[in-house]
Formats: C-alpha cells, sequence, structure tokens
C-alpha cells in the first residue's frame, strides 16, 4: 500500500502545474516564514499532559476529551478544513485504518476550526466513521501551540480561490493549526506527537498504529 506522504507528495507535484507562477511564489514564502517561525517547537511535545477540550461534533453532541479516555487511548488530528485537499487525503486515508485503530482500544477524533455544518458535510462526503470537531476561534489549537495567523497576501489568494474560511471559520479566516496528531495514552499523557509547519505532510497511519501497539 503507497504511504499516506507518497500520495500527497504525488497530489502537491500534480497540483503545482496547475498554480499560477504568482500565487504558487506567495504560498511557497508563507511555508517557508512559518517554517522559520519556529511554530512548530512551541507545538506540545510528547510527554505533556494533553489539554482538555469539550467542542462539538458533526452531528450536534459535545465531545470532552475525559470522557474519550474513560474509553481508552485518543488519537487526535488536527486539520486545517475542508477546503484543504491534502487534509482530505489524509482523513480519507485515517478512515482506511479507521478499523485498525479502534481494534485497538482507541478513539480516533479529527479537530478544526470549521463550522459544524462544514464537518458534517465532509463527513458525510467522505464517509468518516470518526468524529469531526469544530474548533472555532483555534482555542483548543492554541491550547495545544498549533493556531498561527495566515499573513495577509496568502489570506487574500485563499480569499481569491474561494475557500470562504470568513464563513467557514464562523469569522475567524485568518487563524489555523499546524497538521498535527498526537496519540494520547488513558492518563492524558501525550505518548507520539506528529506535528509539522508544512500542510502537505501529514502523520503516516502506519506510524500512529504501531504507537498504539506499544501502549499495550
Amino acid at each position: 500500500m503507497t504511504s499516506l506522504n507518497a500520495e500527497l507528495r504525488t497530489f502537491y507535484e500534480a497540483r503545482q502545474q496547475q498554480i499560477p507562477a504568482e500565487i504558487r511564489q506567495i504560498m511557497q514564502r508563507a511555508s517557508q516564514e512559518l517554517a522559520d517561525s519556529g511554530q512548530a517547537d512551541r507545538a506540545l511535545p510528547v510527554g505533556a499532559q494533553a489539554p482538555r477540550f469539550n467542542l462539538p461534533s458533526a452531528t450536534g453532541q459535545t465531545l470532552a476529551l475525559d470522557d474519550l479516555l474513560n474509553d481508552g487511548p485518543v488519537v487526535l488530528t488536527f486539520y486545517r478544513g475542508a477546503w484543504c485537499p491534502y487534509c482530505n487525503i489524509a482523513l480519507r486515508s485515517l478512515q482506511q485504518h479507521h478499523e485498525a485503530i479502534t481494534a485497538r482500544g482507541a478513539r480516533l477524533v479529527a479537530v478544526s476550526p470549521q463550522i459544524p455544518d462544514e464537518s458534517l458535510t465532509l463527513t458525510e462526503k467522505h464517509d468518516l466513521a470518526f468524529d469531526v470537531l469544530s474548533d472555532i476561534g483555534s482555542d483548543t489549537a492554541k491550547q495545544y501551540g498549533l493556531a498561527f495567523d495566515l499573513p495577509d497576501d496568502l489570506a487574500a489568494v485563499y480569499d481569491k480561490l474561494g475557500f470562504d474560511l470568513q464563513r467557514v471559520n464562523d469569522g475567524h479566516p485568518r487563524t489555523l493549526p499546524l497538521p498535527a496528531t498526537y496519540v494520547i495514552d488513558r492518563i492524558g499523557a501525550i505518548r507520539w506527537a506528529f506535528v509539522d509547519t508544512d500542510y502537505t505532510t501529514r502523520a503516516e497511519p502506519a506510524d500512529i498504529i504501531a504507537t498504539l501497539d506499544a501502549l499495550h
């Protein structure tokens, strides 16, 4: 089976050919500035206690991390939104590995700054069996050290591309999380972490599953 990041790289290379050079330059400069900012180093590391949260799901429930941990470990993944094709590829890959994750007693939860209606559309489109939560305003992402603000020129590009972050993020269009995935054990400690400023790379499901195996 092709690795998730190999699939993402293939998509990225094809996508680059479709994006006008001036837009590509803005995206690349913003990516470099984010990498240089040290944002990834401010994210919570392995060994830290996972900040607790209560967030609404796509189906209208409110899920609390403490309640999830009562049932076993939690795989918590942060993504930018349904408008991000790399996020969609990553979430589909997680869905393909969902059975293997739950077989190890863990609960998979995805979090983005989108409103619940957008999360519901995403869940239905990709037939996701795991919970998709709304972190409007990115308060939870901030607690995990993942939230950052888009620069003006990149925000303008996203507007031009029709992503409509003003609406889907409920008035918080500039703030997004770094792509990140955490494996949290039953006592709330972070046992594995993937954080990258590069939104075209994501946690490999195989690494998540290997971490869950090591918890037993």
